[in-house]
């Protein structure tokens, strides 16, 4: 028998249930992110799954009418269909009620932004980049940019690039009126100026507000939607951009459902098992208009997206050269605009 003699109790003595360990209340994690199709693009509402969106095909022309019996001319305007289909995105999660019942945190308001997050994150990747895209959504908006050679390698000056995007859009007729960017572009943009040496850039003062860049809303997005290694900025006449909405963001909790794959074996039976899910579901459609304008009546030589796209191995701050002694970045930029 071990003796007490001149001993003392320790917390080893106590055998790990009478000091009880203290769990955290508040969870360290980052903020939900929020959608940038959902912030910059044109929402309309759909009562049905299709629907069919007039744009305009062409504009009337006037005529000058010679003396006073000159004849006057008829002329007419036409319209195109565009067909916007609804698409169901959705998640389900479970969680055993007896994880419920013993956490120490609300669990279902932790749940339920993240889910949101990640409806906004499917979303961004198909309309962006056409990336896990419906069939019936368009190509995506970036890759289309670049294959309507509305692109730009990023220079040494990346101020002037911004610039060199507006004008070729408005060449083409569109008003650029927002921009969305890999994340970390502000960082690139802080203290670069115009020609008369006033600031691009301003950083936002005010949480959920964007930042303006040529005082314009600049979205960075910050999902894990974009690809850098495509773009570094994406610049648009984002009223072009439809996104049509067919259901909010629903929330259903369920106890008695079965979960089963897409070969029917079943995954999960919440009442058998005792588990409830969040099932969220986001009904949403997605296309691009390009209509007619005054400016370049030829749709094929026109897209309302500019895109500035990254050097490919080189860094642009340091103006890598070719090995010829040339900077790689200028010789990029220079051949793609003269495409």
């Amino acid at each position: 028998m071990v003796s007490n003699v001149n001993s003392i109790i320790t917390s080893g003595d106590l055998g790990g249930g009478l000091i009880p360990t203290e769990y955290a209340t508040q969870i360290i994690q980052d903020a939900p992110k929020s959608s940038v199709s959902l912030t910059r693009m044109r929402q309309i509402r759909m009562s049905t799954r299709t629907r069919t969106q007039p744009v305009l095909d062409s504009k009337p022309i006037a005529y000058w009418v010679g003396g006073d019996t000159g004849l006057k001319q008829t002329t007419k305007m036409k319209w195109s269909g565009l067909s916007i289909t609804a698409e169901e995105l959705a998640a389900i999660v479970p969680i055993p009620e007896a994880v419920i019942a013993d956490s120490g945190i609300p669990i279902w308001p932790e749940v339920m932004p993240r889910l949101a997050s990640a409806l906004g994150y499917k979303l961004d990747q198909a309309t962006l980049f056409g990336v896990d895209k419906p069939s019936s959504f368009p190509e995506g908006i970036v890759p289309q940019a670049i294959a309507a050679h509305n692109t730009l390698t990023q220079g040494k000056d990346l101020a002037k690039d911004v610039a060199s995007m507006g004008q070729k859009l408005a060449e083409q007729g569109f008003a650029m009126n927002g921009f969305a960017s890999k994340p970390g572009l502000n960082w690139e943009l802080i203290g670069l100026r115009n020609a008369n040496g006033s600031p691009i850039y301003v950083p936002s003062l005010a949480s959920g507000a964007p930042s303006t860049l040529y005082g314009f809303g600049l979205n960075e997005v910050d999902n894990g939607a974009w690809d850098a290694t495509k773009a570094v900025l994406l610049g648009a006449d984002w009223s072009n951009f439809v996104v049509g909405i067919r259901q909010d963001i629903t929330y259903k909790l369920l106890d008695q459902s079965v979960i089963s794959d897409d070969n029917g074996k079943v995954i999960l039976n919440l009442a058998q098992q005792d588990c409830v899910a969040m099932r969220v579901v986001f009904r949403v459609g997605f296309q691009i208009a390009n209509p007619v304008n005054d400016v370049q009546p030829d749709k094929s030589k026109r897209f309302p997206a500019y895109v500035i796209a990254p050097v490919t191995g080189t860094s642009v701050a340091t103006g890598a050269c070719d090995g010829h002694g040339t900077e790689q970045a200028d010789t990029v930029r220079a051949s793609t605009e003269a495409d």
